[in-house]
């Protein structure tokens, strides 16, 4: 009795066919581009995805404490950031005064009038007493004048100590310069790691359509988890991918070559001219500001001085409103020595208000006006781009996309170790696959893979250490081969 192969013709269910006249010799047939990249690209997906999991799970799990701090941050900060309704709103000079009364200290750099009825007026001072890169914020009820609170406010979304901390633990772990490395190191390799996902996934033979894009049941097993792994990669490749391309923007190496490269695009961001008479020009604001970058009213470490001549910002912001800003959300620069007021409006939720104007202090005339709309459209990807990564471009969406995403990079990163513990081969998946690719289709694949790794250079250097470190573990298992065929 024998065992068939129900998977091949020809069994013992089949009936038998007659005998065919021999065939006449045919040339092999050489394997096809995919044959031979398949392994390779299931190598470096394997090895790749092992060893950088735990950047990428710090990474997703630091994101998600981040994209869930925005709603945490209005509970913990309720008594600052709210005031009760009143009938009247007190003069934004009445309420700096106000403000530098309870911190004579400070300096006043910048003024956020309430952006909705029941908002407190933020006023931000350089403060010698707060932490380093961050304002101090004074909060003031703009219906009573009462000092709700005293906070550090970091950069130019306004975050506040919970935000912050989250951020920084997101953004570096805490660790200042060296620590950009771990998130620089993660955002370099995810995008490697979706798109060869992807293509692994596309190419898998598969008996229904549906296992595609749906998680298959069935016991536990390795092919149960390379489902779910798979089909949830699937649905948030395109978050992922941008995730990638909108952190490596502002990391601290491959960000240098992308911002040179965008400048010499012609996308660089314009910045707008606060000159009153001399002096170099006001920054209106980076596309790189906000995650990972003090930019605020304080950064140049100088304090709006005294002018001869000075409207108030009453006025200033009466000739903003005038000269076209209507959003609710306006952040006002008080003027230094040769500079004018800045007028911003801040909302970047979409569809995002993000004109500025300068003003003279003296009489309230337009010095210049820069509109987003006349930004160039790669300086307006990027600021959509980095807006979306932190949460605001969306709002509550944002966030909740975003805490979706980093539960999902969580979970495949699980699946990922689990399918790699199931399987345990003694020898690794695809070791030595890059000598079954045709020269001519390996050549330039090392060329490109050179150029990516010299424009992301963390990407390029972790390249070359996997490499290395492949090629060790090929000649200790040659060694440990030819001493067990010895003996």
């Amino acid at each position: 009795m024998t065992i068939d192969d129900p998977a091949r013709p020809g069994t013992a269910d089949t009936p038998e066919a007659p005998p065919e006249a021999p065939a006449s010799p045919t040339v092999p047939r050489r394997p096809g581009a995919w044959s031979a990249l398949r392994p390779l690209l299931l190598r470096l997906h394997f090895t790749a995805g092992l060893l950088t999991a735990p950047f990428l799970l710090v990474a997703a799990l630091s994101g998600l404490l981040y994209a869930l701090s925005f709603q945490a941050e209005k509970i913990v900060y309720a008594h600052e950031l709210e005031a009760p309704v009143g009938d009247t709103v007190l003069p934004l000079d009445r309420q700096v005064g106000i403000a530098r009364e309870a911190n004579p200290d400070g300096t006043v750099t910048a003024v956020w009038p309430p952006a909705e009825p029941g908002a407190t007026t933020r006023v931000l001072m350089a403060d010698p007493d707060a932490p380093e890169g961050t304002s101090l914020a004074v909060f003031v009820d703009p219906y009573t004048g009462d000092v709700r609170g005293q906070l550090p406010s970091y950069g130019s979304s306004g975050a506040l100590p919970l935000r912050t901390w989250t951020d920084g633990l997101h953004r570096d772990l805490h660790l200042g310069e060296p620590g950009r490395i771990y998130s620089e190191l993660a955002a370099s390799w995810l995008w490697v790691l979706v798109l060869g996902g992807l293509a692994l996934w596309f190419a898998r033979r598969r008996t229904r359509r549906r296992a595609l894009l749906l998680p298959e049941g069935g016991p536990a097993s390795r092919r149960r988890t390379l489902s779910w792994h798979g089909s949830v990669g699937l649905w948030a490749a395109l978050g992922l991918l941008l995730l990638s391309a909108t952190g490596l923007t502002w990391s601290r190496y491959a960000g240098e070559n992308i911002g040179a490269l965008q400048d010499s695009l012609g996308g660089a961001t314009p910045t707008l001219s606060a000159n009153a008479g001399t002096g170099a020009d006001a920054d209106a604001g980076s596309e790189h500001a906000g995650h990972g970058t003090a930019h605020h009213p304080t950064d140049s470490g100088t304090g709006p001085a005294p002018s001869p001549a000075d409207i108030g910002i009453d006025r200033a912001v009466a000739a903003a409103r005038a000269a076209g800003l209507d959003s609710t959300s306006i952040a006002v620069t008080l003027p230094a020595e040769g500079k004018g007021y800045v007028v911003k409006e801040t909302d970047k939720q979409f569809p995002v208000e993000l004109d500025s104007v300068a003003l003279d202090p003296a009489d309230g005339t337009v010095l210049d006006r820069l509109d987003f709309a006349d930004h160039p459209l790669l300086a307006q990807l990027t600021r959509i781009g980095i807006d979306a990564h932190m949460g605001v471009f969306l709002g509550l969406f944002n966030q909740l996309a975003l805490a979706a995403l980093a539960l999902a990079l969580t979970l495949m990163i699980l699946w990922g170790y689990r399918m790699w513990w199931l399987r345990r081969p003694r020898r690794p998946v695809g070791r030595g696959a890059w000598r079954k690719v045709p020269a001519t289709l390996l050549l330039p694949l090392a060329a490109a893979t050179a150029l990516v790794g010299w424009f992301v250079p963390l990407l390029g250097i972790s390249l070359l250490v996997l490499l290395a470190a492949e090629s060790v573990l090929a000649l200790l298992s040659r060694a440990r081969t030819k001493r067990s065929a010895a003996s």
